[in-house]
């Protein structure tokens, strides 16, 4: 049966978000996999980005439970167009992308990242990196045999697995930073379910940290390094008070998005971590959602910044414009933590070189290796920036439909106004560049929009203090749960 990947994500419910396509575990059955696997390679080839029959295609993938399949069915894919799939493994996202680079060859990774284990995701990179909205669009009208005869249970053979991945990922990191550059400093390593844990152990000790792993998972854990969980808040407390720690790192499923915290356990906000990863790499541009903090115009370290949609896509070709404009270092992040890199950067005489997708051992080395450099602890880092304080939280179960039908209704000043002008004031400024952001008279911020990777709304705040950004959060969110009915 033929069929478009356009028609098809509409017949399975898989359908592409801001990271990939996403869908229930079970709707990303084999055959539905094995055709958004051949859609995306049938794309390349015809773009010319794929020459020869038996060229490689990396596959990896995270620690759910229906990842395995899924990475089969992609598996099989690549051999019936002709080319020669090579299981990289389970491994952080950023490392297969990092492989596909050098390699010259796509990438794909099979996960959901943050979101729960009874979904999951593909996440595609050309040979030149992250698929960007135009790929996208490209992808959706390939035609392709839907092969319902393929088999389901635990699905399709992969090769065997290869390590070469995974070794040029730590690398890329122990063999650029200064040997020994983190002795003496105490990390404690969240592990839970990532997929990244063992790697950021490897990383971490053979850079000269003391490293103790905690709160290992055999399940999976939906760590969302956007919106963390309470207890999450409060083993990071724990855990520090327990051990004297100098940070507590750890990063979501796929290991692309990266959660650390001060001394004291208090986790980084990712756009607040991003600021202080590019002030260490030294940075002249940056590119950010307009969801992120404020601080980074206000800290006036960057002479080039440039405000974004959400999700990768956008802030990978924001980076390309601001390289094409000349900028020498270039960098982006997202409210979540994810750290891109669009330009090499000389780190203690040696060259890390660009990796233009979300990664999470940057950030969080970059933040340790400045706090060293600037004597500081982590909390004095964050003391030295604009008072600047932003929070996060989301509606799950939440149709996008619905979601977009509350934000319509706020199409005015007068009509934000009448829900929520007696908390917060008068409307100073409307942004819908991505959903609905309101900037108050009083430089407070509401921001609303539909997650594009789950059936979820998005509430962002941003005010002076934590305490008065934590009411306009709960605030928020109580209004919008009244809204949704």
């Amino acid at each position: 049966m033929k069929t478009t990947i356009n028609e098809l994500m509409q017949r399975s419910g898989v359908k592409f978000g801001t990271s990939g396509a996403r869908g229930l575990a079970d709707a990303m059955t084999a055959p539905v996999c094995h055709a958004y696997a051949k859609g995306f390679l049938q794309y390349l080839e015809a773009d010319g980005q794929l020459k020869r029959r038996g060229e490689p295609v990396a596959i990896a993938g995270d620690l759910r439970p229906s990842t395995g399949r899924i990475m089969g069915a992609v598996a099989r894919a690549a051999t019936d167009l002709g080319y020669a799939p090579v299981n990289c493994g389970r491994i952080p996202s950023p490392a297969v992308a990092l492989h596909g680079l050098e390699r010259g060859c796509p990438a794909i990774m099979v996960t959901g990242s943050h979101i729960p284990a009874d979904r999951n995701g593909i996440k595609f990179n050309k040979c030149t990196g992250e698929i960007l909205k135009y790929d996208e669009e490209q992808i959706r009208q390939q035609v392709v045999e839907l092969d319902e005869a393929l088999p389901g249970g635990r699905g399709l053979d992969l090769p065997e697995e290869e390590i070469d991945a995974r070794i040029d990922y730590v690398n890329r990191y122990l063999r650029t930073f200064p040997e020994g550059c983190l002795r003496g400093k105490k990390i404690g390593i969240y592990q839970h379910s990532a997929v990244g844990r063992d790697v950021l152990i490897e990383i971490f000790s053979g850079l000269g940290a003391d490293v103790t792993p905690l709160g290992f998972s055999s399940t999976f854990v939906p760590v969302d390094t956007e919106a963390i969980r309470e207890e999450d808040v409060v083993l990071a407390r724990e855990w520090a008070a327990e051990n004297g720690f100098d940070a507590i790192i750890s990063t979501d499923g796929d290991s692309d998005r990266p959660l650390i915290s001060d001394e004291n356990g208090e986790w980084l906000r990712g756009d607040v971590a991003g600021i202080l990863a590019a002030r260490y790499l030294g940075a002249d541009s940056v590119s950010t959602p307009v969801s992120c903090n404020t601080a980074l115009e206000k800290c006036g370290w960057f002479g080039d910044i440039r405000r974004t949609k959400i999700g990768s896509p956008f802030v990978v070709a924001s980076m390309i414009d601001a390289a094409f404009a000349g900028c020498q270092g270039v960098v982006g992040y997202e409210a979540n933590g994810g750290f891109l890199t669009n330009s090499d950067f000389e780190i203690g005489g040696k060259t890390l070189r660009a990796l233009p997708t979300r990664d999470a051992v940057l950030p969080i080395l970059s933040i340790l290796l400045l706090s060293i450099r600037e004597r500081k602890p982590v909390s004095g880092l964050l003391a030295g920036l604009p008072q600047r304080f932003t929070a996060s939280g989301r509606i799950q179960d939440f149709p996008t439909e619905e979601s977009r039908k509350i934000i319509e209704r706020f199409d005015d000043a007068k009509a934000i106004e009448s829900v929520f002008g007696e908390t917060f004031g008068p409307v100073e400024s409307i942004d819908t560049t991505d959903g609905l952001r309101v900037v108050f008279r009083s430089q407070e911020v509401l921001h609303m929009r539909p997650s594009g990777n789950a059936p979820e709304f998005r509430c962002y705040n941003e005010a002076g203090s934590e305490e008065r950004v934590q009411a306009m959060q709960r605030i928020a969110m109580e209004i919008l749960l009244k809204l949704k009915g």
